[in-house]
C-alpha cells in the first residue's frame, strides 16, 4: 500500500541520496500570500539573512526588528491580534525585502496522522458536490509535502503553498481536516487556516521529536543506532544486522541464519528477477512473506581492498541484506533501487556470499530491476556485475503471518522522527489553535506502551510550538474487518483503548470515536463528514468552550457488587441510551488473553450494571474487536467509546 510514497521515502533515505530542498529565503515559506495567522496571541516570524543582519518587521501599524545570528537565522515577535485582516506583512534588510499579502488572522489547526487523515475530499461520499461549494475566501488551506530527514530541519524539501479554499483547492485537500474546519469557520466565525501534515502508512515513532525519543527508556537503544547511522551507515547497518538476527532466531519457524555462508536449506535457482507470483510456483503464486535470495561473486584481492558500495535492483517490499554473513542495509520501498555503502573488511578476495531477505505483506513480491542495478560499485568506478538469475537461489522462508521483521530506527515510515524531522519541525513555532490526529493503524500489530508514545509524541509537538496548553484532538481508530461472533483479542482494539487513556490522562486531549463510521471492507471510511463533525465538537469543548461533552459518556470505573459489576459514566448528556435494545458487546475477562466472555448488560440510570454468572472477571471490555457492533449511547447520539476497566 502507498507504494509510489514509499518509493519517494526510500530515495531519501539511502545513504548519499538527497531531494531538492528550498532554498534558505529572507521570510520563510510558512508566510506567504493568504497564510493565517493565529490570533490572540504574540506571533512569531523568522526567516534567513546574512548572518548579522539587520531585519525589520511591519505588520498592521506594528514594528520590530531582529538580528540574523551566526548561522544567518533570525526570529522576531510581533503584537497578538484579534480575529481579522486582511494584512500585509513586510520584511526586509537593507539588500532585499519579502512582502506576504492578503494575511487572515484567526485560528490554525494542524492536522496529521496517516492515511485516514491523508484521504481527500474527493474520495469522501459526496466528495465532488463537497467541494464545489467549497468556497470560502476566510478559510485557507496548506498541505506539507512527504518527506523525511535525518535531522529537524528548518525548511520544507518541497515547497508549500497557503490556498484560499475552493473547488480546486479542497478537492485534493484532506478530508477530515477540511469538515473539521469547515465546522469551525460556521460556528466560530473566525478565519480558519487549516495544515494539512499527513502520510499513509506511518508509524507514531517517525512523528514522534528526538526530544521526546530521549525521555522515553524505551527507545534508546534505536535512538542511538540512529544516531550512529547518521555518521556511520555502514556500521550501524552491521549492528542492525544483530537485531535482526535476534528476531530471526526468536521466530523459530525457518532454517538457520539462511544469510550465512554455507547456510542449508531448500535452496532453489531464480527463475527471473520478477515478482515471485510470476514463477509458476504454486507455493509462491499468491505468497506474502519473507523470500531470501543468495548469490556469490569473485573478487580480485585488489578489488577487495577498495571501497565499495553494493547495487540491487529494487525489492518488494522491505529487504535485510548481507555481504559476507555482515549486515549492510535495510531500508522499506517498493521500485527503488538499493545502494549500501560496505564498511572496510566486508569485502574479501575470492568468493563473496550476497544474500538478502525480501519481505512482502500483500500483492506482488520479489527482487526485481536490470543488470545494470545489481553489482558492486568500486569507489575507482567500476562495477563489477552480479550474476544472472540462474546463479541466484532462493529459499521460502516464513509466511508474513509469522509476523513483519524489525524495522530499523531510519526506516521513514517506523524508523524514529524522521517524518518529524521532514514535516513537522520545519513548521517551526507557527502558531496553532490546535492540533487534530488520525493515526495508529500501522501500530495495532505493536500497540503496548502506544499510550505512552502517544503522550510523548504530544509533548513534544507542544513544546516546538511553543503552546504547552494546545489541544489534541484524536480521531480513534474506526472499525473495519470482519465482525466477531465471539470474543476475540484485537491489536486495533488495544490501540482504540490507548488512545483513550492517553486523552483520559491529558488534560488537553479529546477522542472523537469513529468505531461506528467504518467499513468491514475498507480500512478507509468513506464517511470522513462525520469524523470531522466529531472532531470539531471536540475542537468546540476544548478550545471554545462550548458545554457539551468532548466524546459523549465516559467509562469512568468498573467495581463488584454482589453478584454482577457496576460500571460508572461520565460526561452523560441526558441520559445513557441504546441502539435497538439492551446494551451489547459487554465482556468479563479473566487476567490474561483468551479469557473473556460476553455477558448480559442493563441501563441503570448512570451505570451499567452486569450480571457476572460464572468464570474470572478481572477485567470488563466493551466493544472490543476490529470491527465490533456496539449500541450505547447517550443523549448526544455519540457513541459510547470502546475501552477496558480493570474491576475493583
Amino acid at each position: 500500500m502507498h507504494r509510489m510514497i514509499r518509493a519517494v521515502l526510500a530515495l531519501a533515505l539511502l545513504p548519499g541520496a538527497a531531494l531538492a530542498q528550498d532554498a534558505p529565503s529572507l521570510l520563510h515559506p510558512m508566510f506567504q500570500d493568504h497564510a493565517v495567522l493565529q490570533r490572540d496571541r504574540p506571533i512569531a516570524i523568522w526567516g534567513d539573512a546574512a548572518p548579522g543582519a539587520e531585519v525589520s518587521v511591519e505588520m498592521a501599524g506594528a514594528q520590530t526588528t531582529a538580528k540574523a545570528d551566526g548561522n544567518g537565522h533570525w526570529r522576531a515577535g510581533l503584537p497578538a491580534l484579534p480575529a481579522g485582516g486582511p494584512y500585509t506583512l513586510t520584511v526586509s534588510t537593507g539588500a532585499a525585502t519579502s512582502i506576504a499579502k492578503d494575511l487572515l488572522i484567526g485560528d490554525v489547526w494542524l492536522c496529521s496522522g496517516q492515511s485516514n487523515m491523508e484521504f481527500q475530499v474527493r474520495g469522501a461520499l459526496n466528495g465532488g458536490m463537497e467541494a464545489a461549494g467549497a468556497a470560502d475566501a476566510q478559510l485557507r488551506l496548506l498541505t506539507v509535502g512527504k518527506n523525511v530527514s535525518p535531522a529537524a530541519g528548518r525548511h520544507f524539501r518541497t515547497p508549500v503553498k497557503w490556498q484560499i479554499a475552493d473547488p480546486q483547492s479542497v478537492i485534493d485537500f484532506s478530508a477530515v481536516c477540511y469538515f473539521m474546519g469547515r465546522d469551525l469557520r460556521r460556528s466560530e466565525k473566525v478565519p480558519i487556516g487549516l495544515i494539512n501534515a499527513s502520510w499513509g502508512g506511518t508509524a507514531i515513532d517517525a512523528w514522534r521529536s528526538e526530544v521526546s525519543l530521549e525521555r522515553d527508556p524505551t527507545a534508546a537503544e534505536r535512538l542511538k543506532l540512529l544516531r550512529d547511522y547518521r555518521t556511520d551507515p555502514a556500521r550501524a547497518s552491521a549492528a542492525w544486522g544483530a537485531t535482526w538476527r535476534n528476531w530471526w532466531t526468536a521466530t523459530g519457524r525457518g532454517p538457520a541464519e539462511p544469510w550465512q555462508p554455507g547456510a542449508k536449506g531448500d535452496w532453489k535457482p531464480v527463475p527471473s528477477f520478477d515478482n515471485w507470483e510470476s514463477w509458476g510456483v504454486e507455493a509462491l503464486r499468491n505468497f506474502n512473506g519473507l523470500v531470501f535470495y543468495r548469490t556469490e561473486v569473485v573478487l580480485t584481492a585488489a578489488q577487495a581492498k577498495q571501497g565499495a558500495t553494493l547495487l540491487l535492483g529494487p525489492p518488494d517490499d522491505t529487504d535485510m541484506t548481507w555481504v559476507n554473513g555482515i549486515g549492510v542495509g535495510t531500508n522499506t520501498a517498493w521500485g527503488v533501487p538499493r545502494a549500501y555503502r560496505l564498511a572496510p573488511g566486508t569485502l574479501k578476495a575470492g568468493r563473496n556470499r550476497i544474500a538478502l531477505s525480501v519481505y512482502d505483506s500483500w500483492g506482488n513480491g520479489g527482487l526485481a530491476g536490470t543488470p545494470a542495478q545489481r553489482g558492486i560499485r568500486l569507489d575507482d568506478g567500476r562495477v563489477v556485475p552480479l550474476p544472472e538469475a540462474k546463479d541466484w537461489q532462493y529459499l521460502i522462508a516464513t509466511p508474513s503471518s509469522a509476523g513483519e521483521p524489525p524495522r530499523a530506527p531510519w526506516d521513514g515510515i517506523a524508523g524514529l522522527a524522521g517524518i518529524y524531522n521532514g514535516m513537522i519541525a520545519p513548521i517551526g513555532p507557527y502558531g496553532l489553535r490546535g492540533i487534530a490526529w488520525y493515526q495508529g493503524e500501522t501500530d495495532a500489530g505493536k500497540a503496548a506502551g502506544y499510550a505512552d508514545r502517544l503522550a510523548g509524541m504530544m509533548a513534544g509537538w507542544r513544546a516546538q510550538f511553543e503552546n504547552p496548553q494546545a489541544p489534541f484532538l484524536i480521531a480513534q481508530l474506526a472499525g473495519w474487518g470482519a465482525r466477531n461472533t465471539a470474543p476475540i483479542e484485537s491489536g486495533t482494539a488495544e490501540i482504540r483503548e490507548a488512545q483513550r487513556r492517553a486523552a483520559r490522562a491529558d488534560g488537553n486531549a479529546a477522542i472523537a470515536v469513529t468505531v461506528d463510521l467504518g467499513d468491514v471492507g475498507d480500512i478507509h471510511p468513506t464517511n470522513k463528514q462525520d469524523v470531522g463533525h466529531r472532531l470539531s465538537r471536540a475542537a468546540r469543548v476544548l478550545s471554545y468552550g462550548a458545554a457539551l461533552s468532548r466524546s459523549g459518556a465516559e467509562p469512568l470505573a468498573a467495581r463488584r457488587e454482589g453478584d454482577g459489576v457496576i460500571v460508572a459514566f461520565g460526561s452523560i448528556e441526558k441520559m445513557l441510551l441504546t441502539f435497538s435494545g439492551v446494551p451489547t458487546s459487554f465482556e468479563l475477562c479473566g487476567a490474561g488473553p483468551g479469557t473473556c466472555r460476553f455477558v448480559p448488560a442493563r441501563i441503570a440510570g448512570d451505570t451499567i450494571r452486569i450480571d457476572a454468572g460464572q468464570g474470572p472477571a478481572d477485567r470488563l471490555r466493551y466493544c472490543w474487536g476490529d470491527s465490533p457492533v456496539c449500541n450505547l449511547t447517550d443523549g448526544s447520539g455519540l457513541p459510547v467509546t470502546p475501552f477496558e476497566l480493570r474491576i475493583e
